[in-house]
């Protein structure tokens, strides 16, 4: 049986001549020979994988991971592979491992789902600025530069700048830029105002209160918005403690009724 890894002449240098292996693969019933020489086809192609991976340095994944998932779309390839159609394995290969990186990080990487337009913007985006980063070192691109550079809207560009700053989410325990004093994001976010329930219950009972009778109206203001004690009401109007007692009480289950009715 020929050895899969012999090699001929090709623009890669690791790149092995397994045109036979692969026809022969194509007849072989399953069973451990088919394995064996599947695997043979497998290892000799890895260098073009890992290669492949490579070009995803740098990317916010380690490269073992992007080797291994590499690796996984080399092994879709071989079983996918039908020589019977006159196509090089090389030509079917790269896009196969390339797509399989690509899905990986479209799935795996990003800690929101992000629609796949603005991926692909995210991705143009930072192509064009590292080639104008490279004509211009130490300048930051303008939105300007970028769109004109990558054939893009400058709003397209910049939904893509907000996608670079996107890709993982920041812990809410994590330190903010700047802090000394370990100060979180968490800290700076705000919470619900348990005030706003008293402003709607204010709203909702206010043209009730406008209803009233004046002296009802003056004993409620007086309770409490001046914080004046039944007692000292009682004084002010010339009445007893107990009938303020009975008008406050009487006062508030009035408005408290309409207002649930409002409400139903």
């Amino acid at each position: 049986m020929p050895n899969p890894a012999s090699t001929k002449h090709h623009p890669h240098d690791d790149a092995p001549d397994t045109a036979h292996a692969f026809r022969q693969l194509a007849t072989l019933p399953p069973g451990p020979r088919r394995d064996r020489l599947r695997d043979e086809i497998v290892e000799a192609w890895l260098p073009m994988a890992e290669r492949i991976a490579g070009r995803f340095r740098n990317r916010g994944e380690s490269y073992e991971d992007l080797r291994q998932v590499a690796a996984l779309g080399l092994v879709k390839a071989v079983d996918r592979y039908d020589p019977e159609r006159g196509k090089a394995f090389e030509s079917f290969a790269v896009p196969t491992v390339t797509g399989e990186i690509k899905r990986h990080f479209r799935d795996h990487m990003w800690t929101l789902h992000v629609p796949r337009r603005i991926q692909d913007l995210r991705n143009r985006v930072r192509f064009a600025c590292r080639d104008l980063s490279q004509s211009a070192p130490g300048q930051r691109p303008t939105v300007a530069e970028i769109a004109g550079h990558a054939n893009m809207s400058e709003d397209d560009v910049r939904a893509g700048l907000e996608a670079l700053e996107s890709f993982s989410a920041l812990s809410l325990d994590a330190e903010l830029p700047g802090s000394n004093d370990g100060y979180s994001l968490a800290e700076a976010l705000g919470s619900a105002d348990p005030a706003l329930d008293t402003v709607v219950d204010r709203e909702a009972v206010k043209p009730r209160l406008a209803a009233l009778p004046e002296r009802e109206r003056a004993i409620l203001y007086m309770r409490f918005f001046g914080d004046m004690t039944q007692g000292r009401i009682a004084e002010q109007l010339g009445i007893s403690q107990m009938h303020v007692s009975r008008l406050i009480n009487r006062c508030c289950e009035r408005l408290r009724d309409q207002v649930m009715r409002d409400a139903t």
